[in-house]
């Protein structure tokens, strides 16, 4: 039989021996960055100045300003149809579940970008657009860049966030539902006042993940001549043909606004285990009594 002792002594031996290997490690790998950044910093061809220069541009901010509304109004297009699909996917019709499925499939099997470039030259399958004999308009008229992009984020969003809340929502006790029915509360109230607070705890991590992922998405409607921030870089760059300086700008920013929403994502997440920890505390009190 092993001596416990042994062990002991064995494992403290590990973990002294582990120290020193860690450091080094650590240091090689501090060393390392050091390195790198040191290279950023004196290399030239990164255009430093150039980047200073061009950090807080106009054009810039007006970039920044139409990224984040783009983020804005297309989640929160995206999550009211990712409501409607989840609700579609468990309402047990066989008739929306399917269609909820095609929806489903479809944005989540085509790229992005692809769905952009099929929204804004929607005029060359459609070139009008209402009731023939009684209200048509141009459809160049009405898909301008913004609503494509609005259209196209919005529409693929929607079928991403919803599978998170379906899964949000089974993720909720069914005897949570069973009780309310018994109290007599209609199917709107159970969502509302039971499901969703409930299943906002499985909800809100990767809804945060999608908010920082749509504001690297907004990038895309560059393509369809949408002025967000890195159309409004490139528009720059065109002109000077300082390319390098300031795609540098357009991460700077991208970079500040990703860390404020994951700083805000921490902050929720934070907020509701602190809430799961009262209720698991309550529940202790209440089984001890």
């Amino acid at each position: 039989m092993t001596d416990c002792t042994d062990v002991g002594i064995d494992v403290r031996q590990a973990v002294k021996l582990g120290h020193p290997v860690r450091q080094v490690v650590i240091g090689m790998i501090a060393l390392l960055l050091a390195a790198i950044v040191w290279l950023c910093v004196v290399n030239p061809n990164f255009g430093w100045s150039t980047v200073g220069h061009y950090l807080f541009n106009p054009n810039i901010m007006t970039g920044i300003r139409m990224t984040i509304v783009l983020t804005i109004v297309a989640m929160v297009i995206g999550t009211v149809l990712g409501l409607v699909c989840a609700l579609g996917k468990m309402c047990g019709v066989p008739f929306f579940m399917r269609l909820t499925d095609l929806y489903l499939w479809f944005f989540r099997s085509t790229p992005l970008l692809v769905q952009l470039l099929f929204w804004y030259n929607l005029a060359a399958l459609f070139p009008v657009l209402g009731i023939p004999g009684i209200y048509t308009v141009s459809t160049n008229s009405v898909i301008t860049p913004l609503t494509a992009a609005v259209v196209g984020l919005s529409l693929n969003e929607g079928a991403y966030m919803g599978e998170i809340i379906r899964a949000g929502l089974e993720s909720v006790d069914a005897a949570q539902r069973e009780t309310a029915q018994a109290f007599g509360m209609s199917r709107s109230q159970i969502l509302f006042r039971v499901m969703l607070p409930q299943a906002m705890r499985a909800i809100v991590p990767p809804t945060g993940n999608q908010v920082i992922s749509m504001v690297k998405a907004t990038a895309m409607v560059s393509v369809i001549a949408m002025d967000d921030l890195l159309y409004s870089v490139q528009t720059i760059y065109n002109q000077t043909f300082e390319i390098i300086p300031l795609l540098i700008v357009a991460v700077i920013w991208y970079l500040v606004m990703t860390s404020v929403l994951t700083v805000i994502q921490a902050r929720i997440e934070q907020y509701y285990r602190r809430s799961d920890r009262n209720d698991i505390g309550a529940a202790s009190g209440a089984s001890g009594l």
